[in-house]
């Protein structure tokens, strides 16, 4: 029996992942950094104020166990509020930009368990914006093509390696400014600490309280979930997800022809690169989200990688995503809605039984 075939299992994890039990802890901080607990937290209030990072949760490392399957959804989408509504609220959706490719004009990347489950989501789609959603029929059947590629094959998961370049940009600019924040040094290490997961604290009465179990026995839970790698320790992450604010987002396919491994070792030290795969798609083997500044900053980037490793690069396919082209970028609602929809059907499945003992 799985761990996660457990409600009170799913419950507890319900309030890890959501952050209802996660804070910052101002007084760790404080004897990290040896700052005053007054500076530490006007300072923490600040960073959540302008956006810069959202508060702490427990990563749901298990989602890429569960939907292991990621498809990247080139699509037309009709202007229509009601459909964009759609977009942010879908289960699966974790990201969209609007992005001009040929006939499409939408990106969607999506989690799913299974190439099956997600054309049968596919299937479903015009039959939920026309009922849920009050889309016209003529607006609700969606023109897409898909890409699929596997969780199971990551090769670098680093959501707060973006930290070390908005250190970079502070060292080398002497300011940095971001949502009309201006920082100094000490936001930076404050913000080093969060991300990593420093100074973050969990209220076990109030988690004793909200799952009604003893707290030996939340305590053993939660090892048992880090054990099993659902989830990771606590931290906070970007406003959209591992994006520092202002920063282009790259969604890359290469095809690396030679040096692969090297070529890896070096992605896995990148810090403008947070996320990649292993990929077989067409003649690509290698997919990147990376983080760059400019387009400009990644053209040079890129040319470096080509230039350090002669005759290994091959094709590629970049496709430049900026803030103003965000929709919605929240891995949150996705982890969220597959916790409350298993705790869902585990209770539906507890109450046919009292109904209907045998």
């Amino acid at each position: 029996m799985s761990i996660l075939d457990n409600v009170q299992n799913l419950m507890l994890l319900e309030q890890l992942v959501s952050g209802n039990v996660v804070s910052v802890n101002i007084s760790a901080l404080s004897n990290i950094l040896h700052k005053h607990r007054n500076t530490i937290k006007k300072k923490v209030d600040k960073i959540f104020e302008h956006a810069i990072l959202n508060r702490p949760i427990y990563p749901f490392l298990g989602l890429y166990k569960l939907y292991p399957l990621l498809v990247v959804l080139q699509c037309h989408l009709p202007d229509n509020q009601k459909i964009i509504k759609w977009v942010k609220e879908d289960p699966y959706i974790f990201a969209a930009f609007t992005s001009r490719q040929g006939e499409y004009d939408h990106l969607l990347f999506i989690y799913h368990k299974s190439i099956t489950s997600y054309q049968l989501w596919v299937d479903s789609l015009s039959s939920i914006l026309q009922v849920e959603y009050g889309v016209a029929k003529d607006d609700a059947t969606l023109v897409c093509h898909s890409a699929y590629f596997s969780n199971q094959l990551m090769i670098k998961y680093s959501p707060h390696s973006g930290i070390y370049l908005l250190e970079k940009d502070f060292e080398e600019q002497g300011k940095l400014t971001i949502n009309e924040h201006d920082f100094d040094s000490a936001d930076l290490q404050i913000m080093k600490c969060l991300v990593s997961g420093q100074g973050i604290k969990i209220n076990e009465k109030l988690l004793c309280q909200k799952t009604g179990l003893h707290r030996k026995t939340v305590e053993k839970r939660i090892t048992t979930l880090h054990n099993e790698g659902l989830i990771g320790r606590p931290v906070c992450r970007f406003s959209k997800f591992f994006v520092p604010p202002n920063y282009v987002l790259t969604y890359s396919l290469f095809e690396i022809k030679k040096n692969y491994r090297t070529i890896q070792k070096q992605i896995i030290e990148d810090p403008h690169i947070p996320i990649a795969l292993k990929i077989h798609h067409e003649q690509y083997n290698l997919l990147i989200f990376g983080n760059h500044r400019t387009i400009g900053d990644h053209l040079l980037w890129e040319e470096n990688y080509r230039k350090r490793f002669p005759h290994s690069f091959g094709r590629a396919y970049i496709t430049y995503l900026s803030p103003k082209m965000t929709i919605s970028f929240d891995q949150q609602i996705v982890s969220m809605c597959l916790i409350k929809e298993k705790i869902g059907r585990l209770q539906g499945k507890e109450l046919r039984k009292s109904i209907n003992p045998t």
